[in-house]
């Protein structure tokens, strides 16, 4: 009975006690009414305690009390300031990190560093990635996106995310934090610029790029918990881009097969025996044999050399770097004879051609203007967009190897009708000045006139006329490159299936139609139709000014996907891709990003001569080479002996047609 009563009084007591010193606390969870009666109490003295009295208490009375007393916020309070002092803890590692030593050894890029500083400056140095001292949802979506970049073209070991599991100090948080802020703003960066810098893969490629602002980056992220999809539109927005990821994945997934890649046709090489100079209008039994290694459409058995058979040779003569006149003279009937040079094939892989075709795309501005238009040298192919659709498109003639069309954007501003060819300086200075140099005359008879002004730049031109190595149209969008798109009086070479034979430029198969879809679209209410332009055919130059610039890509895809959702591959006629991928395989890839130096392009740079050199249209006074080492030394007084040059620039046809650019 003892322990009954004292087993009550102590139940009383601690009941008494949890009233007393619960204080607002505890309050806070009775009726308004009540809590006035509660407070205030009279200070007593402490009540005796059982083991005071001597009487022993039992374990049903110990746990009785705290399971009538204790309500449930009260035991969890002290959690929440815990966690505060964690992310505060983190806060200041992550203060001491940025603004000390520690963020120059983490972070290479002196703007990345600065953006770095300034955004978490901005917000106090709150963790964007850690909170209650874990990983948060963004984090966890970030690390996820980063684990497949492969799935747009990058690599994931180039993004490799912190253990935030393992970190489970103040210290290893803020270190993984900082880590998650630097692998995602590389991925930012490489989505939007590209992991290979263009200056690494050739000198004809310009464009003005711009990384994304670090401080930018960092404020979309931390602005949703969806850090995938704001990872993700750093990628190039355009359809072709999208096309490609998409094909990337059905790839990999065995989805898919990759197209053949395209070939020239397989003809079967035939030997032709020597004999007289084969030319248009003469009946030969070779005939027939030519007609068989060249695959001459009509008549195979004809032995007359007939237009067609011309064409033919002056196209085989021009892909073998040889003096395209149509003839077959001695030197055109050993290359015909010899072993047909290697091409240059694309990768072996399908996946490393959609991977470096990706990359290209990145380097492009994210809007492509509308209207636009985008040059595939690889395709040999132009096409006018409006509004997101293929508005009209025709075949192109490009720039050889030797000689390749770059790779740039730039804005159409005029069209020109009845242009005069103002002659390139880089053309001027390796062609025709030695041409001149041996034959006073030779641009006389190529239609050509040489002027030099008094600071002694040489000038070589072309004026208006139906002979025009420009044709009779140009299309026009200055840059420093000097190509251009125009007309061509010789059309035989869009017979071929690849037309990579000019200095760069770019001639178009039906260019009276290209003015008339483009003036479509710059100038509406203009009226212009391929026959009125026409009908502006004459011997002065007339120019159409555009009141809205269109934009003109010159691209180089050699993987992209056709109109039919087709997955197409097309030869790597530049080289471009083996590079890329050579960058991307080997040990330059870990600073493939950063630009290098390169000799500036010069290729526009006035000739110039002595004052008086040249007359007219040829020399006067000493020779180039005279001034140059004197002594009346000859242009082919050198080590070797004089070999027959071949002749340059445009050239005349036995039908009056000239070789254009």
């Amino acid at each position: 009975m003892k322990v009954v009563r004292f087993d009550g009084l102590l139940a009383s007591t601690a009941l008494g006690l949890a009233l007393l010193v619960s204080g607002p606390a505890a309050n806070a969870q009775q009726p308004a009414d009540q809590t006035q009666i509660i407070v205030p109490l009279p200070d007593v003295p402490p009540p005796p305690t059982a083991r005071d009295l001597g009487v022993e208490v039992t374990a049903p009375a110990q746990t009785a009390a705290p399971a009538a007393v204790a309500p449930a916020p009260v035991a969890a309070a002290p959690a929440p300031a815990t966690s505060a002092v964690a992310d505060s803890a983190v806060g200041d590692k992550l203060r001491e990190m940025v603004t000390g030593k520690a963020l120059d050894r983490t972070v290479a890029r002196k703007a990345e560093r600065a953006g770095i500083e300034a955004f978490y400056s901005a917000r106090n140095y709150k963790p964007v990635w850690v909170a209650d001292g874990a990983a948060t949802a963004r984090a966890k979506s970030a690390i996820g996106y980063l684990a497949k970049a492969d799935a747009v073209g990058l690599e994931p070991a180039e993004y490799p995310a912190p253990d935030f599991n393992a970190a489970i100090t103040a210290d290893a948080l803020a270190e993984a934090e900082l880590k998650l802020t630097t692998v995602a703003l590389t991925f930012a960066r490489h989505a939007q610029s590209g992991r290979i810098h263009f200056t690494r893969v050739g000198s004809d490629i310009q464009f003005d790029q711009k990384a994304p602002e670090p401080a930018d980056v960092l404020a979309k992220l931390a602005a949703t918990d969806d850090a995938a999809a704001a990872l993700d539109s750093y990628n190039p927005p355009m359809p072709e881009f999208k096309a490609l990821r998409a094909k990337l994945a059905e790839l990999r997934n065995g989805k898919a097969d990759a197209a053949p890649k395209a070939e020239e046709k397989s003809v079967p090489l035939v030997r032709i025996p020597d004999g007289k100079i084969m030319r248009p209008g003469v009946k030969d039994e070779r005939v027939v044999l030519l007609r068989k290694r060249l695959d001459v459409k009509g008549d195979k058995n004809s032995t007359l050399y007939d237009d067609d058979v011309r064409d033919a040779v002056r196209t085989f003569q021009t892909v073998a770097d040889l003096n395209d006149d149509g003839n077959v003279g001695p030197n055109t009937l050993r290359a015909l004879n010899g072993e047909k040079k290697a091409a240059k094939g694309p990768s072996a892989d399908p996946i490393d051609t959609i991977v470096v075709n990706m990359e290209r795309w990145r380097w492009y501005s994210r809007d492509l203007g509308n209207p636009h238009v985008i040059v595939n040298v690889p395709d040999f192919r132009l096409t006018l967009w409006n509004n997101e659709k293929v508005y009209w498109t025709t075949k192109i003639v490009v720039g050889k190897p030797s000689q390749a069309t770059p790779m740039i954007s730039s804005e159409m501003k005029f069209i020109t009708v009845n242009p005069t060819w103002n002659v390139p300086p880089s053309i001027i200075e390796k062609e025709y000045l030695p041409a001149l140099q041996e034959d006073p005359q030779a641009l006389e008879r190529i239609g050509l006139k040489l002027e030099q002004a008094a600071d002694g730049t040489v000038r070589i031109y072309q004026p208006p006329g139906a002979a025009n190595a420009l044709g009779r149209i140009r299309f026009n969008f200055p840059n420093k490159f000097l190509v251009y798109q125009h007309d061509t009086p010789d059309k035989h070479l869009f017979a071929r299936d690849e037309r990579a034979f000019s200095h760069g430029c770019m001639r178009v198969e039906n260019p009276l139609m290209y003015g008339e879809k483009l003036l479509s679209l710059a100038l509406p209410d203009g009226n212009y139709s391929a026959a009125r332009l026409e009908k502006m055919f004459g011997g002065s130059e007339i120019n159409i000014n555009f009141p809205k610039n269109i934009w003109v890509h010159l691209t180089y895809q050699t993987a992209f996907v056709d109109d039919k959702g087709e997955l197409q591959f097309r030869r790597d006629v530049y080289g471009r891709d083996a590079r890329m991928i050579a960058i991307l395989k080997g040990s330059d890839r870990k600073v493939a990003d950063l630009a290098v130096e390169r000799a500036p392009n010069t290729s526009s740079r006035p000739v110039r001569m002595p004052v008086g050199m040249y007359n007219g249209s040829g020399p006067s006074g000493p020779s180039f080479f005279d001034v140059l080492f004197g002594g009346g030394r000859s242009y082919q007084q050198f080590d070797e002996p004089a070999r027959p040059r071949r002749p340059i620039g445009p050239r005349y046809s036995r039908d009056g047609r000239i070789i254009s650019r």
